[in-house]
């Protein structure tokens, strides 16, 4: 072959390397961990999930094609969760979404590596999920869509609603940091629409119903439920 043919053709080769390796990297199955914390059929785990799911086809990832989904469920059981977490890890997925903080929590004692994307957190740097909110840091992203103030315009609609109320009880879960803030949020307002306050930790369905009780026994009560309770609610 002559030299000028040899070269040309090297050259030819050379240039289509970028492009198999593009094109072997775009079939390349991506593994893609979703952890819920609700009970698989829960209608809004249900909602949630196909919500996901869409998000993923728009933006051009499609099951069997490019992705594949592994989906575990822990129903708001911590035990079951954990065990959800252990099996997902050994998946080595290559992302994991977690629906909710008590997701997040055993998730990132169980890897530091496969990077996690959280929803749903209320504050992630109280939580200690990420560094700041402006640089995350570690294996763990995600999103916030809560602001601690909204708390307290829930009394002011109590009272709007029932301007009778003068005791109200906050629940809220001690596993999650966001419930006390939330309380604080509530308190500092509690005063000037003339409301007695109590909050009461609640981690189980069993706490929330005696909480409710112990607020039934007394006329002109309120209950506001921070969201940091909303997965006992499902419970009862």
């Amino acid at each position: 072959m002559k030299r000028r043919a040899f070269i040309t053709l090297l050259g030819g080769v050379a240039a289509a390397w970028p492009l198999a390796a593009r094109a072997q990297q775009q079939r390349r199955v991506r593994r893609i961990g979703v952890l819920m914390n609700l009970a698989a059929d829960d209608p809004e785990g249900q909602v949630r999930l196909a919500a996901f799911l869409q998000g993923l086809q728009e933006a051009g990832w499609a099951i069997d094609r490019n992705a594949q989904i592994d989906i575990r469920w822990g129903a708001g059981d911590a035990e079951q969760m954990r065990k959800q977490v252990t099996e997902m890890v050994a998946l080595a997925p290559d992302v994991i979404l977690a629906s909710s903080p008590l997701v997040v929590v055993p998730l990132r004692d169980a890897t530091r590596t496969i990077p996690i994307v959280f929803v749903a957190v209320v504050d992630p740097v109280a939580s200690g999920f990420v560094e700041s909110l402006a640089r995350p840091g570690g294996n763990t992203t995600g999103f916030t869509s809560f602001d601690y103030g909204m708390s307290a315009k829930w009394l002011e609609l109590l009272k709007d609603i029932a301007p009778q109320v003068s005791r109200v009880a906050v629940l809220y879960a001690p596993r999650n940091p966001g419930g006390l803030p939330m309380f604080t949020a509530i308190q500092v307002v509690a005063p000037s629409l003339r409301v007695e306050l109590s909050s009461a930790a609640v981690r189980d369905a069993g706490e929330i119903e005696r909480a409710v009780a112990a607020l039934a026994r007394f006329p002109n009560g309120g209950l506001i439920v921070t969201r940091t309770t909303e997965v006992w609610l499902t419970v009862i």
